[in-house]
């Protein structure tokens, strides 16, 4: 099977799903205008049916949340590993579905066309386009426009491709990935949503998450506590230096934090962190504690 007819067949999949979920929730006229619309688009060459579509999919079917029940979310996970759905809109569902819809087989089409509308899009139709990512053909062709989304100043817009979406672990290499995180620190966005953070660790990132910790500090401003996860799987001695510092004077959510990394990270060459983790009695503290707990707060809406 070719890249395009592969590419197709997925694309028709994740829309029946959509078009499940969406039948499963819509009022009849609604459902007969996006039903029209998936008709009109499907194998259409039309950019302007394809941007009228998507500016009127809020209208025509409204901003509730899917609200998908653990059959449909299991769906999700089976058609396509990593995708986290649950808390699209109706609204986001259908812009998906029309994107994938208007796909005419032309991988490098669809890339042009995809730019062309992240180009003009206001900001909850872009936050639509770039949670639809896991789903799009030409992945890798995409990938340009998934940097973009990570280097927006829009933390909703951040948020969309970094945030329970399975393409930036997939795709991107060391350099964008760590751009990537370290771009959290500077929106005040969490980590805990981010997929395959410990798996894609790496010294590099390490050692820029350590100048940010010491520009802050030298600043009197506070680190995100999630700051240390990225950092303990590759410390060295200025890695451990830094986190000792923190054990020693931070705030506690702060030294929880360290504890987590720390178990999560393994290794034997941190002892005297670990040593000063049970001095303090840290560790059965931090045993009840999740990353979300410790920065819980997410918007991407």
């Amino acid at each position: 099977m070719n890249t395009a007819t592969d590419s197709g067949q997925r694309s028709g999949a994740a829309i029946v799903m959509l078009d499940g979920w969406l039948r499963a929730r819509l009022p009849n006229a609604a459902l007969v205008w996006f039903g029209g619309q998936l008709e009109a688009l499907m194998g259409q060459d039309g950019a302007a049916v394809l941007a009228r579509a998507l500016g009127q999919a809020p209208r025509r079917l409204g901003r509730d949340a899917l609200q998908l029940n653990a059959s449909e979310l299991a769906q999700a996970g089976r058609l396509r590993p990593g995708l986290e759905p649950g808390d699209w809109r109706i609204d986001q569902a259908a812009r998906i579905a029309f994107v994938l819809a208007a796909y005419g087989g032309q991988e490098a089409n669809f890339a042009q066309r995809l730019d062309a509308l992240a180009d003009t899009a206001e900001i909850n139709e872009a936050i639509a386009l770039y949670r639809g990512f896991p789903l799009y053909p030409a992945a890798e062709a995409i990938e340009h426009r998934a940097r973009e989304a990570v280097r927006s100043s829009m933390r909703p817009v951040y948020e969309a491709i970094a945030h329970r979406n399975p393409y930036p672990v997939e795709h991107f290499d060391e350099g964008a990935w760590n751009q990537m995180v370290v771009k959290s620190f500077f929106l005040d966005s969490p980590l805990w949503p981010v997929q395959g953070l410990e798996r894609r660790a790496n010294p590099a990132l390490a050692q820029m998450l350590l100048d940010l910790a010491h520009e802050r500090w030298a600043a009197g401003r506070t680190i995100s506590p999630e700051l240390w996860r990225c950092v303990a799987p590759h410390a060295d001695g200025r890695g451990h230096a830094a986190m000792l510092r923190v054990l020693e004077s931070g705030a506690e959510m702060e030294r929880l934090a360290v504890v987590l990394s720390l178990r999560a990270a393994g290794g034997a060459d941190a002892t005297l962190l670990r040593d000063e983790c049970r001095r303090q009695g840290l560790e059965a503290r931090a045993a009840q504690l999740s990353w979300s707990d410790c920065c819980p707060h997410t918007t991407n809406e």
